[in-house]
């Protein structure tokens, strides 16, 4: 067996014990300290005495679907080309969703692993990232959402449902992550992957602050998967997609800037077009409202005029061409509009109001997408040497440093 795989420019040496890769969506750090704090995570609370806990960057736009595919390739999305759970395709014209693997620019370290005659195996809640995450992957590969329909010849495993003992769940729901962790630890115990990526659902960080106890719970429910997996003896390493923050104004309504129709009331109608990268088929919780757009702008309207408009905009943090969000975030040029629009902590950036339907926000509103979610966990459970060697850590470092930096 091949023990040094080289992806996307960086060396990786194979694990000789289990090893399991963790996105937990949506995880603000206060979440974890909040959980703590309240005597719900013991395993995480004692985790410094022999593990590690740092903090790094996630990707912008801190989405869903660019840190999870930056994560398994290791690179940003300049590199494996997905910007966004949803883009404007400049070739067909159309906005179209980034769930198909035609869209990935990169191998991934798990298909990588895998040739390398490793046994790995991807758990996602939702099954928008299964295609992603399982590109050219020869292993085992199957979404919470849809557990009912995981056969051997497609998945590579098969009767999951009556293996983890719990019926298909809601994907609005925090059983949806849960059957991602029983998943995981069924295959851990039986199959033994070599190597195993988990990626969750943010559903209850977007209806729940840090320290509430519908949070707490969930973080409590994590945390006895994450000793399950320790004292199983695997190498646990746990990240974030992104961070999460409400988004809203001092008695709990929405702040929401509708940047379509301000930019149709100063320019006029269809001369600029405004894509919500954070839009994906599971909307009832954001109402596809996070801190990122990119504006598209007809010839006759001024970039510069259109910057200084935007810019004036109360809320708004900052507004960059198309080039400088490239090199500021490690984005792919052909695929984001002429600029770039970031949101305050507290403001997300909608396109028109009649385009959003916010009839499922039936708690303040919660969301990211913008640079206040990128601040990220990163928690081992063994001891990490050689971190002198990052200039800066993000949360696509992790299989790197789970792999070729443990002590």
């Amino acid at each position: 067996m091949t023990q040094l795989i080289n992806v996307n420019s960086r060396s990786y040496r194979l694990s000789s014990a289990p090893t399991i890769v963790i996105c937990v969506d949506g995880c603000e750090q206060e979440y974890i300290n909040q959980a703590i704090q309240a005597g719900q995570t013991p395993f995480l609370a004692e985790l410094t005495g022999f593990g590690t806990v740092l903090t790094g960057d996630c990707v912008v736009p801190s989405f869903t679907n660019p840190n999870n595919l930056s994560i398994v390739t290791g690179a940003p999305p300049s590199v494996h080309g997905i910007c966004g759970n949803f883009f404007f395709d400049q070739e067909t014209q159309e906005e179209v969703l980034m769930n198909d693997a035609k869209y990935l620019r990169a191998p991934t370290i798990l298909a990588e692993m895998a040739k390398a005659g490793q046994l790995v195996a991807v758990v996602t809640a939702k099954d928008k990232l299964r295609n992603l995450l399982g590109h050219q992957l020869k292993g085992i590969c199957f979404s919470a959402e849809k557990a009912d329909q995981v056969n051997l010849e497609e998945h590579g495993v098969e009767n999951i449902l009556a293996r983890v003992g719990m019926p298909v769940p809601s994907v609005y729901s925090a059983d949806l992550s849960e059957f991602v962790f029983a998943a995981g630890l069924s295959l851990l115990t039986n199959e033994r992957p070599d190597f195993m990526y988990l990626s969750t659902t943010d559903y209850v960080q977007h209806k729940h602050a840090p320290g509430t106890p519908e949070a707490n719970a969930f973080y409590a429910m994590m945390d006895s998967y994450f000793k399950r997996y320790h004292e199983e003896g695997a190498i646990v390493a746990i990240t974030a997609d992104h961070g999460m923050n409400a988004k809203t104004d001092a008695i709990g309504r929405p702040n929401i800037l509708f940047l379509q129709d301000l930019l149709d009331a100063q320019y006029g109608a269809r001369r600029t077009r405004v894509l919500l990268p954070i839009t994906d088929p599971y909307v009832v919780h954001h109402g596809a409202l996070g801190s990122y757009a990119t504006v598209y702008l007809r010839d006759a309207v001024p970039q510069r005029d259109a910057i200084d408009f935007l810019a004036g905009i109360a809320g708004v943090e900052a507004v960059l061409t198309r080039s400088q969000a490239c090199q500021r975030f490690e984005l792919p040029e052909d695929r984001i509009g002429d600029l770039v629009v970031l949101g305050e902590r507290l403001t997300v950036l909608g396109s028109a109001a009649d385009k959003h339907d916010l009839s499922g926000l039936t708690v303040p509103l919660r969301s990211h997408g913008g640079v206040s979610e990128q601040k990220v966990p990163l928690i081992f459970n063994r001891k990490l040497v050689g971190l002198d060697s990052f200039d800066r850590l993000r949360n696509f470092d992790i299989i790197d440093l789970a792999l070729n930096h443990l002590a």
